[in-house]
């Protein structure tokens, strides 16, 4: 049975974009996002939990999120996640709610922005370029077990490569769109 599969390379080829999107989208620019505290983590019950499980986090004003903890008993909890997780976000705690003003960002913050969405968009080329791979042997394999013929094996080869191309491409203007987001706000 033939180990290459077009759709399934291209799935995980866009999942990597769809991954670094995700990343981006929590940078912070300024603005408020509520997915600047995906990654926030808040020890509650004895255990580790992301804070969209413990809390409701929204945008209330543009330069403003406020995460609205669900137990009373888990709000300092909340707040220690968040200081935790070096957002560069000051919590402030008013009642069962926290209060997050987003502070203007420095020269030397943008930069080191940019920087770290040039680093997410170069672990999603190294994703893609890992699909690229598996996707080159697999056609390899296929045509040492005489599955496919060596011009099969070729055309296959430069669609695996448009594939790439085109999804690096992608990486690329996400991220510069990011860097421009970033320096500009």
């Amino acid at each position: 049975m033939a180990r290459y599969d077009k759709a399934d390379i291209e799935r995980r080829m866009n999942g990597a974009v769809e991954s670094l999107k995700g990343d981006l989208s929590g940078l912070r620019t300024g603005r408020a996002n509520v997915s600047l505290l995906d990654p926030v983590v808040c020890e509650v019950y004895g255990a580790m939990m992301p804070l969209n499980q413990v809390a409701t986090v929204s945008a209330p004003e543009p330069r403003m999120l406020s995460v609205q903890v669900w137990d009373k008993a888990n709000v300092t909890a909340v707040e220690k996640g968040i200081a935790h997780a070096n957002l560069g976000l000051n919590p402030m705690i008013d009642g069962q709610s926290v209060r997050l003003p987003m502070p203007d960002l420095t020269e030397e913050r943008r930069k080191e922005l940019a920087k770290l969405a040039g680093k997410y968009a170069e672990n999603a080329k190294i994703a893609i370029r890992n699909v690229r791979r598996d996707g080159m042997e697999a056609l390899k394999d296929d045509e040492k077990a005489k599955e496919i013929s060596e011009d099969e094996r070729k055309r296959h080869e430069d669609d695996v490569q448009k594939l790439t191309d085109k999804y690096v491409a992608e990486t690329d203007t996400a991220a510069e769109a990011k860097e421009k987001e970033i320096m500009t706000q």
